[in-house]
């Protein structure tokens, strides 16, 4: 009788979290629609040129729904034990990580090789392997992507974002092969204008494409990788780092979280609300993942030495490139290198300066390449872009208060619950100052 009972109670939840989650991306889908909207022919322009490598979203989210929906029907993560869960993590993680390994190992035969039929030769067993691997890892992602959604709910649920015992709006995560993103800014001033997400694309199809749209609309472009994207469910890139995961995972949710408040509904790339959100974000999955990974991997808490994410689409300069640093100490302070490059141009453009400052924004790209940190473009459109990712430290985001402000608002909130019960009702710059102000 219990059993049955267990069984009929989990099939009802099951359907009511399938019912908020088609409410949720019907929400979003309208969101979405207002907050991208073209404002200008120059998009058009730039859309026409990349059309080719636009990334096909409709596909993914319905290849992504499903795969919500089997587990959420018929998953199994509910019955299995708090240690066979995060056990099943870890093995996934570890061969994930061996996937890579072995990827790695027939890039380097086929480019060590003598003619691409011998590198075929000598990586056939590798391939083998690491295909047998990889349907494997297909076969348990799913899983694996649902206990770690479990995981971190149950944290945030500690932490005061809950309705009535359960988390809204409920987490839904899906590594996947993420876009790069397409961003434009005009030369004369740093300001984000234009984004568009591409398929993944290799460096040298980048480059050309920035080279023709720099050239053809007069502008700074820019395509980026990115960590995650704040779709239903959110979109995770693939990693082999448990912390990376955990972090995007509270990160993306935040994102999701925020649609009901003004601080999601006023989204726009192109304005101020978007650093403020990005920025809370950021603070926020650097703020749980910890939690997370000493409740369930204290092991990987322990080891985990390296400040804040690692993921490139939003977390500060200096973060990232510790992840190519080659020094030991750095000979330089990445984070105030680039701070003082970004108040610079700021200067520099405001009176005029548009080639003067695009000279020095390369001299300064080559400055850090020499030190071990691998900026392929430094230019307008980077900043307009890294710029929105702030944290309190100093970076790309030059001389905007917002990153401190925000940084500021939560180190003296009770909880991080009211932080962000405070950080929803902002949309705008001043706002946030005011508000900074009249606590401190």
């Amino acid at each position: 009788m219990n059993r049955l009972y267990s069984a009929v109670r989990h099939a009802i939840s099951a359907l009511l979290t399938l019912l908020r989650w088609c409410f949720l991306v019907g929400c979003m889908m309208l969101v979405l629609q207002y907050s991208t909207v073209p404002r200008g022919s120059q998009w058009f322009d730039v859309a026409w040129i990349v059309s080719a490598h636009q990334f096909d979203y409709v596909s993914w989210e319905i290849s992504a729904l499903a795969a919500k929906l089997e587990s959420t029907l018929w998953g199994v993560h509910p019955f299995m034990t708090e240690a066979d869960r995060s056990a099943f993590v870890r093995a996934y993680f570890g061969d994930l990580e061996r996937a890579r390994a072995l990827e790695n190992q027939v890039a380097r035969l086929y480019a060590e090789a003598d003619g691409e039929s011998a590198g075929e030769r000598q990586a056939a067993p590798l391939i083998m392997e690491r295909d047998a691997l990889r349907a494997d890892l297909a076969s348990r992602q799913t899983l694996a992507e649902a206990i770690l959604e479990g995981q971190v709910a149950a944290v945030l649920l500690e932490l005061g974002f809950g309705t009535a015992g359960q988390l809204l709006p409920p987490m839904a995560m899906r590594f996947s092969q993420v876009p790069n993103l397409l961003i434009v800014s005009p030369r004369d001033q740093i300001r984000f204008d234009i984004s568009i997400n591409l398929d993944p694309l290799p460096v040298d199809q980048q480059a050309a494409l920035e080279r023709e749209i720099d050239t053809t609309e007069d502008v700074s472009s820019l395509i980026v990788p990115l960590g995650g994207i704040a779709l239903y469910p959110a979109m995770i890139l693939e990693t082999t780092s448990l912390t990376f995961a955990v972090e995007t995972f509270a990160h993306e949710w935040l994102h999701h979280y925020l649609f009901a408040f003004p601080l999601g509904l006023s989204y726009e790339f192109a304005n101020e609300t978007r650093i403020i959100n990005e920025t809370t974000a950021n603070l926020f999955g650097k703020a749980v993942a910890p939690l997370v990974l000493a409740r369930y991997y204290p092991d990987v808490a322990a080891a985990d030495t390296m400040p804040g994410t690692i993921n490139p689409a939003i977390d500060t300069f200096a973060s990232w490139m510790r992840l190519v640093q080659q020094h030991d100490p750095p000979p330089f302070d990445p984070g105030a290198a680039l701070h003082e490059t970004r108040v610079t141009v700021d200067e520099m453009l405001a009176n005029g300066q548009v080639q003067a400052a695009e000279n020095y924004m390369e001299a300064r790209r080559r400055l850090f390449v020499e030190n071990g940190y691998a900026i392929r473009k430094l230019n307008q459109a980077y900043f307009a872009f890294y710029g929105g990712y702030q944290s309190g430290a100093q970076g790309a985001g030059g001389q905007d208060p917002i990153g401190p402000a925000v940084r500021a608002l939560l180190d003296s909130s009770p909880s991080l619950h009211d932080w962000i019960i405070t950080m929803r009702a902002i949309t705008t710059r001043d706002q946030l100052l005011t508000l900074q102000n009249e606590m401190f």
